[in-house]
C-alpha cells in the first residue's frame, strides 16, 4: 500500500456563506465514512487558518532562530487534506475524485515516498 495527500488549497474555493459551508461538511461525511469503512483513511483535516502563523524558523550557526516574520509570500493556504493509504494511483484517484465531487472543488494528489525501513511511525499516529 501506498500513502497519497489529497488536498486543496483556500484560493481555488469561492467565498462561502455558514450555511454553504455546512452543506459541504455534509455532503463529505459520508466519503471519509466511506474511506474509514474501506480502511483506507489514515487522517483527515479541515486544513489550516492562514491567519495563525505562528513563526518562521531559520538555521543559523547550527542553531534554530525563530521570528515572528517574514513569513514565505503565499496566498495559498492548505483548506483541507486526507491522507490514504491505497493499492495504487488509480485508488488514489478514486478517493480525490469522490471528494471533489462531494466538495465541488478541485482536490491535487500527491504520493508520499515510501517509508525508510527505520521509520516505525504510522502516519496519523500522533508521533513525528
Amino acid at each position: 500500500m501506498t500513502e497519497y495527500l489529497i488536498a486543496f488549497n483556500d484560493e481555488w474555493v469561492p467565498e462561502h456563506s455558514p450555511e454553504q459551508l455546512t452543506a459541504k461538511s455534509e455532503a463529505v461525511w459520508p466519503v471519509i465514512e466511506d474511506m474509514q469503512a474501506q480502511g483506507v483513511l489514515v487522517y483527515s483535516h479541515g486544513g489550516i487558518d492562514g491567519s495563525t502563523a505562528l513563526c518562521s524558523v531559520e538555521a543559523s550557526g547550527g542553531e534554530p532562530v525563530f521570528t515572528d516574520g517574514p513569513y514565505a509570500e503565499t496566498k495559498e493556504h492548505l483548506g483541507g487534506f486526507a491522507v490514504v493509504d491505497v493499492a495504487d494511483d488509480e485508488a488514489a484517484r478514486h478517493w480525490a475524485g469522490r471528494l471533489a465531487v462531494a466538495l465541488e472543488w478541485p482536490q491535487e494528489v500527491h504520493r508520499f515516498p515510501p517509508r525508510m525501513p527505520h521509520d516505525s511511525t504510522r502516519a496519523g499516529s500522533g508521533e513525528v
